[in-house]
């Protein structure tokens, strides 16, 4: 480590956010497993273009040097629908990127702790990147698989770093693998149990109608929204970004990879799935222009791997086991494409419903995550050894 002293600066100009955007680049590159991000979305979601979340929303980026070099980054972001929601006077931070540096790590959170104080805030919960409806958590097992589609990476020793700053546990998502030698023992298991529920409830499974593209996904996304009520720690997006989320699905959606449930012609649950495309964002390092776009989304049928990012049933339907009659319908969807693996992510660790059904079914465990609460428990000036005592 550097003798030199830590110095953390709001991100001001074009220099900053270029330092700010290549900084994983340095730190990562000796890791085969790290996913470049896919820049053309990440500039909207650090805040470094228009996005539609920071119509209501606020960030504020920061870089920490030693000297002239770049030790580390984060953001502090002020979520107004949380705070409206919960009224907890909590902020988040995210995009967290550190070496293996504490003293770095610290002035960080210091920093975004400060920027949220500014605003109001006192709490602060973390990694959101920026936000639950994104890329969340802290991995802190299964260091040894690549992450999939839009889930987070992290070294392992960034836990520390947080939780020696005095951070503490607030909720732990898992991701469930499901591989193809399973389904025999799948649809042996299920079916006949799916066509019970198909039978009591009038349920009709579908797929995507690809007549009516631009509907469906909003329509889908907006169960997505409206399912999510009760769910630890969500916020309903906007109207705006639900607006964004259609336009950005579009391109990436695969309409076979998507199943729909209806009971009485509506439509009362999704499953949604999406070719995992990080193999393809490593190959074009995150960047889509001038070619890049091709290369990801050309012959979507050959990506054999899929994550699941969306399983959601309206509130009312949710205890009439239609999550099951989706993934059934899965199967053999997945057999014709000659799916390999699926990933269902991320599932929170209360969420014992949806954790019974995966394991019942036959996934594996394989990643954790872990979003950190810090309770405004210690002034900002306080010395290290205080800090230290709440450790």
């Amino acid at each position: 480590m550097s003798n030199k002293s830590v110095e953390v600066a709001p991100v001001q100009n074009s220099a900053d956010k270029k330092a700010f955007l290549q900084l994983p680049w340095t730190i990562y590159q000796n890791d085969a497993n790290w996913i470049p991000p896919l820049l053309a979305s990440h500039l909207g979601l650090i805040g470094f273009r228009k996005d539609a979340y920071y119509l209501r929303n606020g960030i504020q980026t920061f870089l920490a040097r030693r000297g002239d070099r770049v030790v580390g980054r984060i953001a502090a972001i002020r979520n107004q629908g949380h705070l409206d929601l919960y009224n907890d006077n909590r902020g988040f931070f995210g995009f967290f990127e550190c070496f293996d540096d504490q003293d770095a790590a610290s002035a960080l959170f210091d920093a975004a702790r400060g920027w949220l104080r500014d605003q109001g805030i006192r709490n602060i919960r973390g990694p959101m990147n920026p936000s639950m409806n994104h890329e969340v958590g802290l991995l802190i097992e299964g260091f040894e698989h690549r992450p999939c589609f839009m889930m987070t990476y992290n070294p392992p020793y960034y836990q520390r770093l947080i939780e020696e700053y005095g951070f503490q546990k607030s909720q732990d998502l898992y991701a469930y693998a499901g591989f193809i030698e399973m389904l025999p023992g799948v649809l042996k298991r299920f079916s006949g149990l799916a066509e019970q529920i198909k039978e009591r409830f009038g349920v009709r499974i579908r797929p995507m109608d690809t007549r009516h593209f631009d509907e469906e996904v909003r329509l889908f996304l907006d169960i997505y929204n409206r399912s999510i009520s009760n769910t630890w720690g969500y916020v309903p997006m906007s109207k705006e970004e639900l607006n964004q989320e259609v336009k950005g699905l579009k391109a990436l959606l695969v309409p076979e990879l998507v199943i729909a449930a209806e009971i009485d012609g509506r439509c009362i649950g999704a499953l949604i799935c999406l070719p995992d495309f990080n193999p393809r964002i490593k190959a074009i390092k995150g960047k889509l222009f001038p070619f890049g776009f091709l290369r990801l989304l050309c012959f979507k049928s050959r990506i054999k791997e899929i994550r699941s990012i969306s399983a959601n049933v309206l509130p009312e339907y949710q205890m009439m086991g239609i999550p099951l009659l989706l993934l059934n319908a899965l199967v053999p969807v997945a057999e014709k494409w000659g799916i390999t693996k699926a990933e269902f992510s991320w599932v929170l660790e209360t969420n014992e419903y949806s954790r019974g059904s995966l394991e019942k079914g036959g996934t594996v465990r394989e990643k954790t995550y872990r979003v950190f609460d810090l309770d405004d428990v210690f002034d900002l000036d306080d010395t290290e050894s205080q800090r230290g005592d709440l450790s």
